[in-house]
C-alpha cells in the first residue's frame, strides 16, 4: 500500500484559494489570486523535489479543471509541468463525464482512492480542499504537507473547516524555514483526540 499525500499552499488564517495566480479561481469574488509569488522565496528546489517524488495525481473536481486549462499548454521543458502532464491523473467527480488531460482516470466517489493507493507508492493530491477533507474522514490520508505562507487574507476558501472528524496529527519531517518566511509543515494522522488538564 503507498501514500496518499494532500499538498497544500495555505495563509495563516487556512485559505488555500487560488495561489498561483489572478484568475486561478475567482469562486465568492475571491479578491487575492496569486497571494503566494509576493511570498515566494528560496522554496522552489523543495517544492519541486515533491512534485518529482510523486507516482500519481489526485485531484478534486475544481482544480483538476483548473489544471487541466493550464498544464498541458506549458512548455514540456518546464519539469513541473513535464511530471504533472506524464503523470497518472485521477480525479474524484460525481459529474465528471469524461476528462480530456490525457492521462486522466475519473473516480465516482471518495473511497475509489483506496484502489489507487493500492496501486502508487506516492499518491499527491494538491489543493483540492473539500476532496482533502473528505479523504481525511475516510481515513484515506497518509500525511498533509502544508506549505504555509506568513500572510492572512480574511476571506476564501479555507482546509479543515468545522464538520470534520476529530483527529491528531504527528509531525511526520523536520520543519523547513525558506528565506520568504515560508515553512514547510509535514503531518501524519495520529489517532483520536486525546484531552487533558493543564492544571
Amino acid at each position: 500500500m503507498g501514500n496518499v499525500v494532500v499538498n497544500l499552499f495555505i495563509t495563516l488564517d487556512g485559505v488555500y484559494q487560488a495561489p498561483g495566480g489572478p484568475d486561478e479561481d475567482r469562486e465568492g469574488d475571491f479578491p487575492f489570486g496569486g497571494w503566494q509569488a509576493p511570498l515566494t522565496g528560496d522554496e522552489g528546489e523543495a517544492i519541486l523535489a515533491v512534485i518529482e517524488s510523486m507516482d500519481a495525481l489526485l485531484l478534486g473536481r475544481r482544480t483538476y479543471d483548473i489544471f487541466a486549462g493550464y498544464w498541458p499548454n506549458q512548455s514540456t521543458d518546464d519539469p513541473i509541468s513535464a511530471k504533472l502532464n506524464s503523470a497518472p491523473k485521477f480525479v474524484v467527480s460525481r459529474t465528471l463525464r469524461s476528462a480530456d488531460w490525457d492521462g486522466t482516470t475519473i473516480l465516482t466517489d471518495v473511497s475509489d482512492v483506496a484502489a489507487v493507493r493500492d496501486r502508487f507508492d506516492e499518491v499527491h493530491l494538491i489543493g483540492s480542499g473539500a476532496l482533502s477533507a473528505a479523504l481525511l474522514d475516510a481515513g484515506l490520508v497518509d500525511r498533509i504537507h502544508l506549505w504555509l505562507y506568513p500572510v492572512a487574507l480574511g476571506t476564501g476558501k479555507r482546509f479543515l473547516t468545522e464538520g470534520l472528524v476529530p483527529k491528531t496529527f504527528a509531525l511526520a519531517e523536520q520543519p523547513r524555514v525558506f528565506s520568504q518566511g515560508a515553512i514547510s509543515l509535514v503531518y501524519a494522522p495520529a489517532g483520536d483526540v486525546q484531552t487533558g488538564d493543564m492544571t
